[in-house]
């Protein structure tokens, strides 16, 4: 047993470095108020957890990431820089963008971080890896504050890189969120085990049987041994048979007297609080109306998603030289977002189309549809004053007047 201890915190015969031991001895040391354990792992059996964290990643997965140029006072896509490919198709030969991005977003929920590798060759970026956040550590120049970046191998030596070579996604103030929130994380599983417990052992919290006289103890092993087979799991809430007068009282105060579903629902407040996720999107629906489930979403978007893409494109634009950053630069397109509300995009279409800035080809291609015949061309409508359908501006009327 010693032996197998000292293994898992890494006294034996692995490395002192080895992120397995490193995990089982945070792991170890997370026990909370509530007598649960709450790791990174561990928290992902809490469905409020489960489920805020599935939104939050898949919903910045799913945005498209592209590079693009500046020509004076304008941008187009930079589908030729090597960046664009990585981030918007395939990172890597066996990863895909959105599994890519949606990944190093979790650890940036479970650990505070997200790390990858940019594999270069002759100074280009080929490929992007994702890193074990649990391997990596980061020291700072005390004179400089220039990162260094330390990758472990369980298998292998440790390797040091330089903080161009590896792309950063961190939380704002650089902690995990299921850590922090490990208290609240705890209640809301204490609360779940709870209440399979109650409904495993009758539906009830707890009761006593009164028995008239008293009973021996084969009568009395024999009712305990009843009881159990006839009212605690699949059989709860059948018809109880007692014998010798004895009478059952249940015990109500532990459920109604703790407003058991109240703190059910607020430990679902404070996680998303913890995660940024509104209520509604955890199918919290105690306040929701029509009204503001709407604007909910919006804050989602607006206060949490927003701010998270303008942290990735931050970390992405570090992989880029002086010289690049200059003319290139990452962005999400957060049109995706109202992508599955049909008739707010199209409404949003035909004033594009139909006033002077959008050209029909334009509003196509963002549905990767192909050009038509005069699409180029805008179509402002009869009352625009100083546009015209050629794309330049209507020359100006001549004022002057004849001698």
């Amino acid at each position: 047993m010693f032996d197998r201890l000292k293994n898992i915190f890494g006294f034996g015969q692995k490395s002192l470095y080895d992120p397995a031991s490193w995990q089982a001895l945070i792991d170890f040391g997370a026990q909370t108020a509530a007598g649960i354990l709450v790791s990174p792992r561990l928290a992902d059996r809490c469905p409020a957890v489960h489920a805020a964290k599935r939104i939050r990643c898949e919903t910045i997965a799913t945005l498209s990431l592209k590079m693009y140029r500046r020509t004076g006072d304008a941008s187009e896509e930079a589908a030729d820089h090597p960046l664009y490919r990585l981030l918007h198709d395939r990172p890597n030969g066996w990863t895909s963008a959105t599994e890519f991005i949606g990944s190093l977003e979790n650890d940036v929920i479970d650990h505070g971080h997200g790390y990858a590798f940019a594999n270069r060759v002759n100074g280009k970026i080929i490929e992007l890896i994702r890193l074990d956040p649990t391997s990596v550590a980061v020291t700072f120049d005390l004179i400089t504050m220039e990162p260094t970046y330390r990758v472990t191998v369980s298998a292998g030596p440790q390797r040091e890189y330089s903080w161009r070579d590896i792309l950063h996604i961190s939380s704002w103030n650089k902690r995990s969120a299921v850590r922090d929130c490990a208290e609240a994380i705890g209640l809301a599983v204490a609360l779940e085990r709870h209440a399979a417990r109650i409904l495993g052992n009758g539906a009830r919290p707890s009761g006593v049987i009164k028995a008239k006289n008293k009973l021996t103890d084969v009568a009395y092993a024999r009712l305990k041994k009843s009881w159990r087979n006839e009212q605690s799991g699949e059989s709860a809430g059948g018809t109880a048979i007692l014998e010798d007068g004895a009478e059952f009282e249940a015990l109500t105060f532990s459920s109604v007297d703790l407003q058991f579903q109240e703190m059910r629902n607020f430990q679902i407040l404070e996680i998303g609080r913890a995660l940024g996720i509104p209520p509604t999107l955890l199918y919290e629906l105690g306040r929701a109306t029509w009204a503001n489930a709407e604007e909910m979403g919006q804050a989602f978007l607006s206060f949490t998603m927003l701010g998270r893409c303008k942290l990735w494109e931050g970390a992405i634009s570090r992989l880029l030289t002086e010289d690049e950053q200059k003319v290139y630069y990452p962005e999400f397109l957060t049109d995706t977002l109202v992508r599955a509300d049909l008739a707010a995009r199209f409404e949003a279409f035909a004033k594009a189309c139909g006033g002077p800035w959008m050209a029909p080809d334009e509003v196509r291609a963002i549905d990767n549809m192909g050009p038509i015949d005069g699409g180029a061309s805008l179509r402002p409508p009869a009352n625009a004053v100083g546009v015209t359908s050629d794309n330049k501006p209507a020359p100006k009327p001549n004022l002057q007047v004849a001698a």
